[in-house]
């Protein structure tokens, strides 16, 4: 299994974060938006109770083959890697 992490964050912001959370995994920066748009995450969402851009967080599960096999739209941290771990 691979698992990869995509944000808007810039290379080097990405390093400090993951440096930080002492992530296994690698991040890959999409500062242009372009993986965004493409998978469908970006878009409005509420927060601190006003309608902004931005990107939803979204879990995609892609088989071996490259179908979707799964998506986890809006997701919340709590509980999600035990989730996803389930549908795993």
């Amino acid at each position: 299994m691979v698992v990869l992490g995509v944000s808007k964050d810039t290379p080097s912001a990405q390093k400090k974060f993951q440096q930080k959370y002492a992530l296994p995994f690698p991040l890959l920066a999409d500062p242009t938006l372009v993986v965004h748009k493409a998978w469908g995450v970006w878009g409005e969402k509420v927060m601190y109770g006003k309608q902004v851009m931005g990107t939803v967080r979204t879990t995609v599960v892609v088989g071996a083959d490259g179908t979707v096999e799964q998506v986890f739209s809006k997701v919340k941290v709590t509980g999600h890697v035990a989730s996803v771990l389930e549908a795993l």
